[in-house]
């Protein structure tokens, strides 16, 4: 089985909502299928259905994330250093536009844009790879070719 690499606090986020799910969603839930039940007829329950969808879901993230941390690798990223790799916290400047970014370079299942989270499989983080301060990258993006500049590479 292939390893999956992740940070310590991606490792820690990851047990955490597997802990949530366990602990109080899934009983919650159970709980609302039995409330469901009570109310009669179960195939006109659009309740029941509603909360049996939700446990289906629950259910899934629960394996998925049992198998992810069953996998995962944890990277301490304070002892790196260097060029980029996973784990790095890059400061990037758009050459186009002046716009600075800081993005980390994490594994797929920590991945969230919106928190400068980048997952190691995009474009961008592969085209930061191996790259020092001061280096140029050319990026093809869903929107077209960009620019950046690497203005610091850390490690935390």
């Amino acid at each position: 089985m292939e390893k999956i690499p992740v940070t310590r606090s991606g490792h820690q986020l990851l047990e955490q909502e597997l802990n949530e799910l366990k602990s109080k969603e899934r009983p919650a839930i159970i709980r609302a299928i039995a409330e469901a039940r009570e109310h009669g007829d179960l195939s006109e329950n659009a309740e029941y259905h509603a909360a049996r969808e939700k446990q289906g879901f629950i259910e899934g993230r629960i394996k998925e994330l049992e198998s992810i941390l069953s996998r995962s690798e944890v990277i301490d990223t304070s002892k790196l250093s260097g060029s980029v790799k996973f784990g790095a916290t890059v400061e990037l400047i758009d050459e186009d536009t002046e716009e600075e970014r800081t993005y980390q370079i994490v594994g797929e299942a920590e991945a969230d844009i919106e928190r400068g989270l980048l997952n190691i499989r995009s474009p961008l983080a592969r085209a930061l790879i191996g790259k020092d301060e001061g280096d140029s990258v050319e990026v093809t993006t869903p929107g077209g070719q960009r620019s950046y500049e690497i203005i610091a590479i850390r490690y935390e």
